[in-house]
C-alpha cells in the first residue's frame, strides 16, 4: 500500500476512470430474458468514493461486478482505465482483475483454517513474490486496517468488525486501483459498520482508493462523495 496521486491504469486522481457505454445486461432464463440493466452511461472518476443505491434486484450487484470485471454486459462497453474490460479474453481479464480490483463483500469470505495474515495473503499466491515478500505485504495490509496484534488471530478468534477488517486488508494487499465494495457493512452492528466505514474512508482520502460501495444502509451511503440510484436497471 502506498499514497499515490495516479493510477498504474492510466487515470490521475480527479480525471475520468471508469466509463460505460450503452450498456445492457440481459440473463436468459428458459425462454425468458430478463433485462437487468438497461443502456447505462456512467463515468466515474479516479479517486471518487461512490455509493450505489436502490431496491433489491434493481441491478445494483450486477453493475458492481460489471466495472469490476467479473461479469460481461451483454450490449455496450466497459472500460477502467486505458483498459476496455469487454476486448479482454478471460485469462487476460483474470489478471487484470487481480492487479487492479478489492473486493469486499457483506460475507467477509475468509478460509477459517487460516490466520489473519495467512487469509490476507491469499491472493499474493497467483504473484511471482517470494514468501518473505508476501508476508511482509500481508502485515502491512494488516497494519493498515488497524489489526497489527491480530496477525496470528483465526477468523473464529474475531469479531464481526474485526473479520470485514481483515477482508479489507485482503482486497488492498495487491495495491489496487479501484476496491468495489458490495454490502460491506451489512452484516455488521452499527459501531462495527461505522468503523468499517471509516476504514473506507481513509483508503479513499489518504491512499487515492476509487471505491464503489452497494449499500442499502442510507448512513453508509452518506460517507460517499457521491450517491447514485439504480432502479428497474436504470440510473436515476
Amino acid at each position: 500500500m502506498s499514497e499515490q496521486n495516479a493510477t498504474p491504469s492510466g487515470a490521475s486522481v480527479g480525471e475520468t476512470f471508469v466509463r460505460l457505454r450503452n450498456v445492457s445486461k440481459i440473463y436468459q432464463r428458459g425462454a425468458e430474458k430478463l433485462r437487468v440493466l438497461d443502456n447505462i452511461d456512467l463515468e466515474i472518476k479516479a479517486g471518487a468514493f461512490e455509493a450505489l443505491m436502490g431496491p433489491s434486484g434493481s441491478g445494483k450487484t450486477t453493475l458492481l461486478n460489471l466495472i469490476a470485471g467479473l461479469d460481461r454486459p451483454t450490449d455496450g462497453t466497459v472500460e477502467v482505465g486505458d483498459t476496455k474490460l469487454s476486448a479482454l479474453r478471460e485469462g487476460r481479464l483474470a489478471k487484470w482483475r487481480a492487479r487492479h480490483v478489492g473486493f469486499v463483500f457483506q460475507s467477509f469470505n475468509l478460509l477459517p483454517v487460516l490466520t489473519a495474515e495467512q487469509n490476507v495473503a491469499l491472493p499474493l499466491l497467483l504473484t511471482s513474490l517470494s514468501s518473505a515478500e508476501r508476508k511482509k505485504r500481508a502485515l502491512t495490509a494488516l497494519k493498515v486496517v488497524g489489526l497489527s496484534d491480530r496477525t496470528n488471530h483465526f477468523p473464529r478468534q474475531l469479531s464481526g468488525g474485526q473479520e470485514q477488517r481483515v477482508s479489507i486488508a485482503r482486497a488492498i494487499v495487491n495495491d489496487p486501483d479501484i476496491i468495489v465494495a458490495d454490502e460491506p457493512t451489512g452484516d455488521l452492528d452499527r459501531q462495527s459498520a461505522d468503523e468499517i466505514l471509516d476504514l473506507l474512508q481513509k483508503l479513499n482520502q489518504e491512499f487515492n482508493k476509487t471505491v464503489l460501495m452497494v449499500t442499502h444502509d442510507p448512513v453508509a451511503a452518506e460517507r460517499a462523495s457521491l450517491t447514485r440510484r439504480l432502479d428497474k436497471g436504470s440510473l436515476q
